[in-house]
């Protein structure tokens, strides 16, 4: 309960009354009778408030919000007696808010309705507390702060926009809209299709004779990639995807990136797959069909966040081969330091056994940035010198990964997406599975 701005007014001037008795122009009675009948009115007032109902308040909030994506809220207010209000909801944490507060004023019998944007700026499970109303007295001069129901509890996915706009295109302009570069193959692949007419360009080698006698004109056999295989994207959720780089930890960047990836991969026939690992997490969703695979990859992953703990490589790919008996090709999204190469390839030629491996190791932009820049001063040159270390020594992790054969990507958190699909395209496209 806080004084509103006519109350204070009428307390000054009460006070002026009390110059003006002082200095004689009006008789000592008219101060005190002022303050009486100031108190009983505020009194009164600040009755009438505290017998005031509370509104009732309706939340209408989206069924999925998705990380860093501004989407609408709206409130919708009844009252039964008229009064003025200002809004405010209790969104969870420190998410930006606009259009709140807000000031109305409600009408008996008439629902009255705000809305506001929110950005959610967390995955995971998180509740809006309550709405909270400051009410003003039917006289003005008093507000009166409520919290009303109702409290909700929400889940804040990854940012799955990018994936509701791929619907819109086919596999090979969703793969372009990431970035990714298709190579075109012409009737060339693993599992016949159908047959056709001659094109030229088409190779000796896809003409059907048997066909082309019947037809009396050349007709050839048209392949197209195998379908049905099988793609496991395994997150590492442990101190190395900590980082941040666009308002959003490496391991946001790796499972937005995965789902693209992965629903890529659905819309081309075959099966996605997640396992997540890293300190007491643990997240396995097994190689399926269909493009309802993305809710459960959504759903498994909402709220897995990473932790200041080492990754145990090995571990997570013994645990990998026991789960995932069928071939796959298995992408592991991590950050490549040179201390972890020896656990990092025992773990690999563990997986090699029966999968195809590729390696993502994320790159710190902030690294090519201290490299690009002239050294202004000594401690510019110190950390130019130590970053070219660094990178040296990771550059010596992966190529010791790749003289295991290991398809390693290095690239910065915004090239991720497209190089994972590039990679995942190129295996297709060479039959390596």
């Amino acid at each position: 309960m806080t004084p509103a701005p006519l109350l204070l007014v009428l307390l000054m001037a009460w006070a002026a009354l009390g110059g003006a008795v002082l200095g004689g122009w009006l008789p000592r009675w008219a101060w005190p009778a002022a303050g009486a009948a100031l108190a009983v009115l505020a009194l009164l007032d600040l009755m009438r408030l505290w017998r005031l109902p509370s509104p009732e308040v309706q939340r209408v909030v989206p069924e999925a919000l998705a990380l860093g994506v501004r989407r609408q809220v709206g409130l919708r207010l009844h009252a039964p007696r008229a009064v003025q209000v200002q809004v405010f909801d209790l969104a969870p944490g420190a998410w930006p808010l606009e259009g709140l507060p807000r000031r109305l004023r409600l009408r008996p019998g008439i629902s009255s309705e705000v809305t506001y944007h929110v950005q959610p700026q967390q995955r995971g499970r998180f509740r809006f507390e309550g709405v909270q109303l400051r009410l003003r007295a039917p006289w003005h001069l008093w507000w009166q702060r409520r919290t009303l129901p109702p409290a909700l509890d929400v889940r804040v996915y990854p940012n799955f926009v990018p994936l509701t706009r791929f619907a819109l295109f086919s596999a090979d302009q969703a793969s372009r809209l990431v970035g990714a570069h298709i190579k075109r193959r012409r009737g060339e692949g693993t599992d016949f299709h159908q047959m056709r007419e001659y094109r030229i360009g088409d190779s000796l080698r896809q003409l059907d004779w048997k066909a082309t006698a019947r037809a009396r004109k050349l007709v050839s056999r048209e392949y197209q990639d195998e379908k049905n295989q099988q793609l496991v994207l395994l997150l590492d959720t442990g101190r190395r995807m900590l980082a941040t780089e666009g308002g959003l930890s490496h391991f946001d960047h790796a499972l937005n990136a995965s789902l693209v990836v992965a629903y890529l991969a659905l819309r081309q026939g075959d099966a996605a797959g997640l396992f997540a690992t890293g300190g007491d997490q643990r997240r396995w969703v097994a190689p399926q069909r269909g493009m309802g695979t993305v809710e459960h990859l959504l759903r498994a992953s909402y709220d897995l966040q990473p932790q200041g703990v080492a990754t145990d490589y090995l571990a997570a790919a013994t645990e990998l081969s026991l789960r995932q008996r069928r071939r796959a090709l298995v992408m592991l999204v991590t950050n490549v330091r040179d201390e972890d190469i020896e656990d990092l390839l025992a773990a690999v030629r563990q997986l090699q056994r029966r999968h195809l491996v590729c390696v993502a190791s994320l790159r710190e932009r902030e690294l090519d940035a201290v490299l690009e820049q002239d050294p202004g001063s000594d401690e510019d040159a110190v950390q130019a010198g130590a970053a070219a270390l660094y990178l040296q020594q990771r550059a010596q992790a992966h190529d010791a990964l790749r003289s295991e054969k290991v398809m390693v990507l290095d690239v910065t958190a915004d090239q991720l997406p497209a190089a994972l699909v590039d990679r995942y395209l190129a295996v297709k496209r060479e039959g390596l599975l």
